[in-house]
């Protein structure tokens, strides 16, 4: 049994353990990844980020001195991007005084992310490009069927836009969609529900991959702008509400920025049994 530090973040709800590994040698199985992520027997969250300098990432050819979020699912797998993580990454790092100034530079496995941290609980991330895909693909849930817009953000999304005929609230999100063909998304797909409010205002759900139902995702935020832009012709900005809070995504030239809230919540300490 070993004794493992952590700090525990959310934005608009989706939350995260975070580990401070310096050195880079902190190497955690899928198991270790879900024990700390369980709500009943570890400490809980929505997936887990390590801080460790690029450098101690295998196959990292940029700057080795940058921080990179080494971000896992709930499951233990490993994730391209976050984009909440991200956000509450940012902040981390100012709290703990890792950073110099309101902004960093964070590598992640889809590049790297810039990052504002405003001091007054909001952090603005720079998500990167992101667009939709030609791909024909559907979406299963309850028995329904919908079409899917993908999008990519750096990590897989499937958009659903609801008809009128759709409840948002009483959907079973929780539970597994499915979506054809399979092979449009072989190592799975975040799936988005949306209700359109007003051009440049949707309401969404979603289901993450490795996760199930969050409160909230980042990414699934701007792959909803992107696939709402196509549908509305509005291009911006979007207000995004989800059960957890509001975001706001927003287009500069060819990225996409996400600004919401961040807040470093608890810090301290649990004793890690032996998972394998």
């Amino acid at each position: 049994m070993r004794t493992i530090q952590f700090s525990k973040g959310q934005g608009t709800g989706n939350d995260f353990v975070i580990i401070l590994d310096r050195p880079g040698m902190l190497n955690l199985s899928a198991g270790q990844v879900q024990w700390l992520c369980d709500r009943r027997f570890g400490v809980g969250g929505d997936g887990l980020m390590r801080a460790t300098r690029a450098g101690a990432i295998e196959d990292w050819t940029g700057d080795p001195d940058q921080w990179f979020m080494d971000y896992r699912n709930a499951d233990g797998s490993i994730a391209e991007m976050c984009g909440n993580g991200l956000r509450v990454f940012g902040e981390y790092l100012s709290e703990q005084g890792l950073i110099t100034g309101h902004e960093v530079d964070v590598a992640t496995r889809a590049g790297v992310k810039h990052v504002v941290v405003h001091g007054n609980g909001m952090v603005t991330a720079d998500v990167g490009t992101a667009a939709a895909r030609p791909d024909q693909v559907s979406v299963t849930l309850d028995g329904r069927r919908w079409p899917a817009t993908p999008v990519d953000v750096g990590n897989p999304h499937a958009v659903v836009l609801l008809g009128p005929e759709d409840d948002l609230d009483s959907l079973p999100v929780d539970s597994q969609p499915g979506w054809e063909p399979e092979e449009a998304f072989s190592h799975g797909v975040n799936i988005e529900f949306v209700d359109l409010v007003e051009p440049g205002h949707v309401r969404m759900r979603v289901h993450e991959r490795g996760v199930g139902e969050t409160l909230s995702c980042g990414t699934g935020t701007v792959a909803v702008a992107v696939a709402m832009t196509g549908h509305t012709g509005h291009q911006g900005p979007w207000t995004v509400d989800v059960p957890g809070g509001r975001v706001t995504v927003e287009k500069a030239a060819d990225h996409y920025r996400l600004t919401g809230p961040a807040v470093i919540q608890v810090r301290g300490q649990v004793n890690e049994p032996d998972v394998g």
